[in-house]
């Protein structure tokens, strides 16, 4: 591997996988609060400071998620949810404005649970998928509400920290 634009250099490749690691303990760690998780501040963060190369720590993250985990439902959506999230903070990376980030993170998790849905009405028509969804709504208001506090609090200085550290990694 070269590491010309675009190419992925083996230290980034030892770099991503260990953030997708990362990414997945830090949702073990806070497991013990339903619909608050760190991975939706990491894929934001992955994706504003490597672009389109946040995929594979996102996927990584993914991946360790079905292995795991037992395959359900769930891990459809984890397919494309996250890809979503990752996309989005990819157009708005070179925002600079914290709250931006927040609103951003709470909206995802706001709207998580619809996000997932077309994968219920594909299984069990759109009745079970809205329903599904409407009685998941308190869950993702807590999604959001946390999503926001989290990036609120973390976002800019551990966007700081990864872009000198991916600085670093990727001069030398």
């Amino acid at each position: 591997m070269s590491a010309g634009r675009g190419k992925i250099t083996l230290k980034e490749l030892v770099l991503f996988a260990f953030m997708g690691v990362f990414c997945f303990l830090g949702k073990l760690l806070m497991a013990g609060i339903p619909n608050v998780e760190p991975v939706s501040l990491f894929v934001m963060l992955f994706a504003v400071t490597f672009g389109w190369k946040a995929l594979l720590p996102v996927y990584t993250y993914v991946c360790l998620e079905l292995v795991v985990y037992p395959i359900q439902l769930w891990s459809i959506n984890y397919l494309y949810i996250w890809l979503i999230l990752a996309v989005a903070s990819i157009f708005l990376r070179k925002c600079r404005n914290t709250m931006v980030w927040a609103l951003l993170s709470a909206a995802f998790g706001i709207f998580f649970g619809l996000l997932c849905a077309p994968v219920y009405a594909v299984t069990g028509g759109w009745a079970f998928a809205v329903s599904w969804w409407i009685s998941g709504i308190p869950f993702d208001l807590i999604h959001g509400a946390g999503n926001f506090v989290m990036a609120l609090a973390l976002f800019r200085p551990l966007r700081d920290l990864m872009e000198r550290l991916y600085a670093r990694l990727t001069a030398s």
